[in-house]
């Protein structure tokens, strides 16, 4: 018998000073057998710093043909690819071509991941951002995610704070660092 994925429910609470965008809203996350809590996490903050009009969730690690997150226009067209861990070049490229604008976010040491891309062909490559969410960050917030969880995240000048607003216990802070696939 196959497991299923495990529903978790977050209300978010999102003030992304960066981008001028403040919202309240409530996201479920399929988290597939297979994904760690770290990865679900990075998917998690991968969507509120990408929150848009026609964003969503795919199925995380279980996706094959799309990204962990993704936006939509209003016809359907995909116009953001957003990639979560280390996808490939190959990947990359493909969801470039396919959307307006591609991203990566990644909870692991970026080194490798951009070794990897360089003298790829990455369509547009120096115009992908890899974002490196920060280490301790998210070994240390992952494990405390309930499956019930009121999030208060706050983004300003590339810093991003945490608050875990059922447990009140701290702060968490890290910085995002933006590399280029290219």
């Amino acid at each position: 018998m196959a497991l299923t994925a495990t529903i978790h429910v977050f209300t978010i609470q999102l003030a992304d000073m960066d981008r001028g965008v403040y919202e309240n809203f409530e996201l479920r996350v399929a988290r597939q057998p297979s994904e760690t809590a770290e990865f679900m996490l990075a998917r998690l903050l991968a969507y509120c710093l990408e929150y848009q009009d026609g964003i969503a969730l795919t199925e995380g690690v279980a996706a094959v043909d799309e990204p962990a997150v993704l936006v939509r226009d209003l016809t359907g067209r995909i116009t953001a690819w957003i990639e979560i861990g280390a996808p490939d070049a190959e990947r990359l490229h493909r969801g470039s071509k396919l959307a307006g604008r591609a991203a990566v976010y990644t909870h692991r040491d970026p080194a490798p991941l951009l070794a990897q891309y360089a003298g790829r062909k990455i369509h547009r490559g120096d115009e992908i951002p890899v974002y490196e969410l920060g280490r301790a960050f998210i070994a240390e917030v992952a494990p405390r995610l309930e499956r019930r969880a009121s999030l208060a995240i706050t983004v300003t000048e590339r810093q991003l704070y945490l608050d875990l607003v059922d447990l009140a216990d701290r702060q968490y802070v890290t910085t995002i660092v933006e590399h280029r696939a290219g």
